[in-house]
């Protein structure tokens, strides 16, 4: 069915609702279908509301509060639905959020990545938000199993008082300057997708030349921990959040930017457990994050909506929040899945021995 058809259908139901009701008799729901892959399922958004508000509770996993503005998205949500949530360990990775799936409490959602929503589509309920139509077809499986709400560009965080702004990764060799991932790229999506950013070449990727990148900085003892660097490579959300918290007398100590001979994209995807025991307030919470508001929450959290060419059409997207993300310039590299796999197996033999 068309959205066009879909909303007659609605509008269709609610006349004849309308026509059928006594007069001074609140509006009646149809029966809830707590597994549906759209709002149809819930006889529209009040019914969904009604039922998730029913079932009380949402058990999330892996959102830290500083991550994204998890914390005021968590906050708003429980608030304007009088919904509790329970949040199981905000620093699990995303195969740790799989695994939680058997454990006795599971989470009702995900907050994954691709590669991972992929390979455990199977363990996910379909569910196509109301701005369905927004989300890029390349960041959404086609029947609403997993979508994208937010993401960023790999960026370099930079002290200004000890170096100039640096137009490309290669500008980070030079003597003085040291050098930071945000973990373990074997460990770590936001450190793998660093060494992938440096690896980059005319749009295309190459492990051995991240891997070589990194290993000439340690050999010239230019690389260090985070909290020693002058630059840092990681998410340009993470490195726009450590921004704001770090100024001198009023001007910021650390600002981001990204390379324009290299924008390396990427996207955590949403997914709704299809065990789920609260699948109402599951299916609320994807139309929370997906809403304007949810992605204006992102946004102020420095990440970029999913549906954030479609809000600047509609005027409905928080602007002064959108100024203060870095331009990227060009388009976007984002890593294919086989490419993910061969950089990671890749990583896996050399870096242990090359970095230490």
């Amino acid at each position: 069915m068309t959205k066009r058809a879909s909303v007659a259908a609605i509008l269709l139901v609610s006349v004849v609702a309308a026509c059928s009701a006594p007069a001074g008799e609140p509006k009646k729901l149809p029966p809830a279908d707590v597994r549906a892959a759209g709002l149809s399922g819930f006889g529209g958004m009040d019914g969904l509301i009604a039922a998730a508000r029913k079932e009380g509770e949402l058990t999330v996993i892996g959102l830290p509060h500083t991550w994204v503005n998890y914390g005021h998205l968590i906050e708003r949500f429980s608030e304007e639905y009088g919904i509790k949530v329970t949040e199981l360990r905000p620093d699990a990775n995303s195969q740790q959020q799989i695994a939680a799936v058997a454990e006795k409490t599971p989470p009702d959602v995900f907050d994954l990545n691709l590669d991972v929503a992929v390979a455990n589509a199977d363990k996910f309920a379909p569910y196509k938000v109301t701005g369905w139509q927004d989300i890029p077809d390349d960041l959404k499986e086609g029947r609403g199993l997993w979508y994208a709400a937010y993401g960023g560009y790999m960026s370099i965080g930079y002290d200004p008082r000890k170096m100039s702004a640096p137009p490309s990764y290669a500008a980070l060799r030079k003597q003085g300057i040291t050098v930071a991932l945000p973990g373990d790229p074997l460990r770590s999506a936001s450190a793998f997708n660093g060494v992938m950013a440096t690896s980059l070449r005319r749009g295309k990727p190459d492990a051995a030349r991240g891997v070589e990148f990194f290993a000439g900085l340690k050999k010239a003892r230019a690389l260090t921990a985070p909290e020693q660097a002058t630059a840092v490579v990681d998410w340009d959300y993470l490195n726009l959040a450590r921004s704001a918290a770090t100024t001198q007398n009023g001007k910021p100590t650390w600002l981001v930017t990204i390379p324009h001979d290299a924008a390396l994209a990427s996207y955590y995807v949403q997914a709704i457990n299809k065990k789920a025991r609260h699948p109402a307030a599951a299916r609320l919470w994807q139309e929370f994050l997906l809403s304007d508001d949810g992605q204006n929450l992102f946004l102020r959290g420095y990440a970029r909506p999913v549906r954030m060419e479609a809000m600047q059409m509609r005027d409905t997207i928080d602007r002064d929040a959108a100024r203060k993300l870095p331009k990227a310039v060009g388009t976007p590299v984002m890593l294919t899945i086989p490419e993910q796999d061969a950089a990671k197996s890749y990583l896996q033999q050399h870096w242990a021995r090359q970095i230490g």
